[in-house]
This record gives C-alpha cells, sequence and structure tokens, in this order.
C-alpha cells in the first residue's frame, strides 16, 4: 500500500500532528514532501510571472497540498486536481514595508512595486486589500521577486519597496521592526491530486483537528515548529516566542456559493487570461470526505 503523501504548506499543524502522533494514531501512513522548496530562498525565486498556480499546472506529487482558495479554485477548475471542500484554512497575512519607508498608510502605496507571487494569493489579497483605497491601475504589482520566502529576503536586504508576506515570514519581519501597511488576510484551500484513499484524507483531517485544538490552547509550545520549514540562515535571529499561531484550520464547508463567487472575483479582475479560467462546475471540482451532503 502506498504512503499518504503530505505536502505542509508554512504553517503548524502537520508538524505538530507528526511530532504528537496523531497521524500514527489515525493508522495513517504517510510521509512529507515539500510542493515548494523552503530550505534555501533561491527555491523560491521561480522568475516572474511563476507562482502558486503553475506548480499545479506543472504537477504537485503530494496527495494534498495546499494554495490560496483562488488558486485552487482555478486549478480545480482546469482539472489539475480537485478542491477539498471540507475544510479551509484563513492566514496573517499583510503587505509589509522597511522601517524608515516613507510609506505609512494604504494611500501611499499608490504606485509603489509591491512583491507579489504570481497568481498567488499574494497576488489575489494584494488587490482584495488595496482595492478599497486606490484604484486598480494605482496598484503596482511586482511579479519579479519570487515567492514568500525570496520576496522576504528581498525587502529584508532593502532591494524591493513593499511586499506581501504570510505566515511566519509575516512574523518575522513584524519581529524585526518592518511595518505593516495593511492586513491581507486570506483563505487557503486544500487541493486533493491523484486518486487517494478518501478515508486516509479523513485520517488526515482528523489529526489535523487534534493539532488545532492543542494550538489554539498553548500557541507558544508550537510555535518553534515554524522553524522545520524556514531557511535554515534564518533560524538564529528567529524569536518565535514572539509570533502568532499562524494559519487556523476552519473545519466548516467550502460551499457552492464560496467558490462560483470567489472564481467571479477572479474573472472580473482578469488575473487569469482569457481560456485559461476552466469550466465553472462545481461538482467535478471539488472532493468531499465527509458524509454532509450539498457541501
Amino acid at each position: 500500500m502506498s504512503k499518504f503523501i503530505i505536502s505542509p504548506h508554512m504553517r503548524l499543524q502537520e508538524w505538530v500532528a507528526d511530532a504528537k502522533g496523531y497521524f500514527r494514531d489515525e493508522g495513517l501512513e504517510y510521509e512529507f514532501r515539500e510542493a515548494l522548496g523552503s530550505k534555501r530562498t533561491e527555491q523560491h525565486d521561480l522568475g516572474d510571472r511563476t507562482g502558486a498556480y503553475q506548480t499545479f499546472e506543472a504537477g504537485r506529487t503530494s496527495n494534498i497540498s495546499c494554495a490560496c482558495h483562488w488558486t485552487v479554485n482555478i486549478a480545480a477548475t482546469n482539472r489539475h486536481g480537485q478542491l477539498y471542500a471540507d475544510a479551509y484554512s484563513v492566514s496573517p497575512s499583510g503587505i509589509f514595508v522597511a522601517p524608515d519607508s516613507p510609506v505609512k498608510t494604504p494611500n501611499d502605496l499608490k504606485g509603489v512595486p509591491i512583491a507579489v507571487g504570481y497568481q498567488s494569493g499574494s497576488h489575489y489579497s494584494t488587490i482584495q486589500a488595496l482595492e478599497p483605497y486606490l484604484d486598480r491601475k494605482e496598484i503596482n504589482l511586482d511579479f519579479s521577486s519570487g515567492l514568500l520566502f525570496r520576496r522576504m529576503e528581498l525587502l529584508m536586504e532593502g532591494k524591493i519597496p513593499a511586499a506581501s508576506l504570510f505566515s511566519g515570514p509575516h512574523y518575522f519581519l513584524e519581529q524585526l521592526g518592518f511595518r505593516k501597511i495593511i492586513d491581507s488576510t486570506f483563505m487557503i484551500a486544500a487541493m486533493i491530486t491523484g486518486s487517494p484513499d478518501l478515508e486516509d484524507v479523513r485520517k488526515y483531517y482528523r489529526a489535523l483537528r487534534r493539532a488545532q485544538r492543542d494550538i489554539d490552547l498553548r500557541p507558544e509550545l508550537y510555535t518553534h515548529y515554524y522553524k522545520s520549514e524556514f531557511p535554515e540562515r534564518f533560524h538564529d535571529q528567529m524569536d518565535t516566542r514572539r509570533w502568532g499561531p499562524g494559519e487556523r484550520i476552519v473545519f466548516e464547508p467550502y460551499t457552492r456559493e464560496v467558490f462560483q463567487a470567489s472564481y467571479e472575483w477572479i474573472a472580473e479582475r482578469e488575473i487569469f487570461p482569457d481560456g485559461k479560467l476552466g469550466a465553472l462546475d462545481y461538482e467535478h471540482s471539488v472532493v468531499s470526505a465527509s458524509e454532509r451532503p450539498n457541501v
């Protein structure tokens, strides 16, 4: 019997469930496999206009992995996998600038290049956060700085004026005194790839539910697990005792209404060119392992 392949998503839950034996308690035969290497920042330098969606196009090798719900939505409509509809998560995120930056308010970001990952959570969430302040043409998205850890590094080195960051890098830059100009919290969805046994998916999420409870109760015991996915060269600077619990899994359905509203939001902003959206087909784009009907 093949192992259930898990790709952690720069959050705590998988590491807690692994360390405390919750996956083993469920009888899940599993292994961790990185979808996006994070041990070195250059692994997050994928070039201009290459981001999370493109990794789904190329084919992820894990049975379950995560990305922002917008990207998973469109990847699922294009049959690169199926969105798992029984839970989603919410991640803290924000647009950061250097401590001495002249940017003080969201309006000050007019025309300022903001480093984001192309067709990744930072891309959509930056638009969503700034639309109440700026016209779309005034939001200047910079796709050349790579994915999460690479743009974190470039901001730290003063090579870019602003960046959208989430999860551990969000807390790390706060710790170092970088300023968050605006919160851009966003939803994350899971993608099922291949044809895993749905009982394994249930086992996986039962273990994560236990881990989530532990994190809610005593987050300070578990924030050190951020180091499991951070590039090692930053470890000595990290004081994870000051960091928050990060991404929180919500064990509620990602409904048809949410799926459709997200798809339409993406289409209206022309984030994907014509012909790349896929068909708006909830039944074939999602999978449920629960007994609940009509998620």
